[in-house]
């Protein structure tokens, strides 16, 4: 008996693995798939709201796939997206009163219409339609784990960035003394827009020079683009 259970567990394992894993690197929301860009490139300033931001989307992710996964065989597939963004809303209810509770004023007066707008984050939306409507609760839980410590990641690293060639700090905590005078660009928005673009054109030559290693050329996975997301068929 336990032979017969040991290759399914194992299996079982080795898929979540791979569906948290993809939503870190291989699929990471910001950095591969260049989804929710307003909060990414908004809220970036410094790493504290980066990570903040970065939490609440993981908690309304988790949320909404684990609900969605479990009624997506009672919701009508014409209906599906008014009851997703539902959902969706209801942790985004849940995120706002408790972070306007309990996390710090400053943070939250910075993030501001941003958590409302978690509702129409792409990346939430984009979850609920291509992974937890069709998959397990389990294997929707691992996904929006993944993805959600992928939006972390990319809004640290942005934010980290930003803050600390802005003025020096990192987390609010000053590295350069010295630092007398802020570097006002990476502060504001043009300056997220041209760090991110650095950050991707170092990704993408990276990427290339891995395929060129191995002989071949690179190209972009393509279940990654617009073509094959299935967020815009609503059926009326």
């Amino acid at each position: 008996m336990e032979d017969s259970t040991k290759p399914k567990t194992e299996n079982l394992i080795s898929t979540l693995l791979k569906e948290f894993t993809k939503g870190i690197v291989k699929e990471n929301p910001v950095l591969i798939l260049l989804l929710g860009m307003c909060p990414t490139l908004a809220v970036t300033n410094n790493a504290i709201n980066g990570f903040g931001m970065g939490v609440a989307t993981l908690f309304v992710l988790l949320g909404s796939n684990t609900v969605i996964s479990l009624i997506r065989t009672l919701i009508p597939k014409r209906v599906r997206i008014p009851c997703y963004i539902v959902v969706i809303a209801s942790f985004v209810t849940m995120v706002d009163l408790l972070m306007q509770a309990y996390a710090p004023t400053a943070l939250y007066e910075a993030l501001g219409i941003f958590i409302p707008l978690i509702v129409v984050n792409c990346i939430v939306l984009g979850r609920a339609e291509a992974f937890a409507s069709k998959n397990s609760v389990i294997k929707s839980i691992a996904d929006a784990l993944g993805m959600g410590c992928g939006f972390i990641l990319a809004l640290l690293i942005l934010g980290g960035l930003r803050e600390f060639l802005s003025n020096g700090s990192l987390f609010a905590i000053q590295l350069i003394p010295a630092w007398k005078h802020d570097f006002l660009l990476m502060s504001q928005a043009p300056g997220a827009f041209i760090l991110l673009g650095i950050i991707l054109a170092v990704i993408n030559a990276f990427n290339i020079r891995k395929a060129r290693k191995k002989g071949e050329g690179y190209h972009p996975p393509a279940n990654l683009d617009c073509r094959h997301c299935n967020i815009c068929n609503i059926e009326c």
